[in-house]
């Protein structure tokens, strides 16, 4: 069973990540030291769950984290710098600082290190979150010791909510563009302007003006979708946004 660090102080490891080309030293003091972190570890950058899910939503929550006393949130994985750059870079995942756990000396400190030999993974980290401060920490939330890659409990929502349970979380918004489209400008610049970020799929590069008709029953572009919600093209979703004042 892995122990729960609660009260604990974070292992002491230096991390060789990359900047300008070279590698950096960064201590666990530079981490943690004077400020409030989310740390959450996974078992490797470019997996499924780690992808779709784990990393992304803690990307899209950053600001309500940051609203809510959080001075940095840090993803980690026993891979090489080379790996977690391109992994962000590839995620867009701007919001997160992508830690490398190289050689597994933090997940090991924090006795989560565990042997994946049997799918060619080697040495790699228990998927975990926690809540750091100065160092110490607050609350950790440990995957259940099941086979496979248990997703669970080390999810942003379910820190965000120890953290503030009525904490305001963002709207999902996906946007359907295409290249020179004024209308679609003008919704985008609608959305911005209250406040709410969003996913674009632009149909010249990742969907056609076939898919927007299949999922909307429209010829035309933009279409909005806000919380599961079609609103339709850049008129009606001006509309909506009177309707919520």
């Amino acid at each position: 069973m892995f122990e729960n660090r609660e009260s604990k102080n974070v292992p002491n490891v230096v991390f060789k990540t990359r900047k300008n080309d070279r590698f950096v030293d960064v201590s666990t003091d530079d981490i943690f030291k004077n400020k409030t972190v989310i740390l959450f570890s996974l078992p490797g950058a470019f997996t499924p769950t780690c992808s779709s899910t784990h990393l992304p939503r803690y990307n899209e929550l950053a600001d309500v984290f940051k609203d809510n006393g959080i001075d940095e949130i840090i993803c980690m994985s026993v891979n090489d710098a080379f790996v977690m750059d391109a992994w962000k870079e590839d995620q867009e995942a701007e919001n997160v600082t992508l830690l490398p756990d190289g050689n597994g000396d933090f997940s090991e400190g924090m006795g989560m290190l565990v042997d994946k030999s049997d799918l060619g993974f080697g040495k790699r980290s228990w998927r975990y979150s926690m809540l750091v401060k100065n160092g110490v920490i607050e609350k950790q939330f440990i995957e259940p010791e099941l086979p496979g890659d248990p997703f669970e409990v080390s999810d942003a929502d379910t820190m965000l909510n120890y953290i503030n349970p009525i904490a305001k979380k963002p709207k999902a918004v996906t946007i359907i563009t295409k290249p020179g489209c004024p209308f679609c400008t003008t919704a985008k610049r609608t959305l911005k302007e209250n406040g709410l970020s969003y996913e674009e799929i632009n149909t010249g590069h990742d969907a056609t003006l076939r898919s927007v008709r299949a999922i909307t029953g429209q010829d035309t572009v933009p279409q909005v979708f806000i919380d599961g919600e079609y609103i339709g093209g850049s008129e009606a979703l001006e509309a909506w946004f009177k309707k919520q004042a």
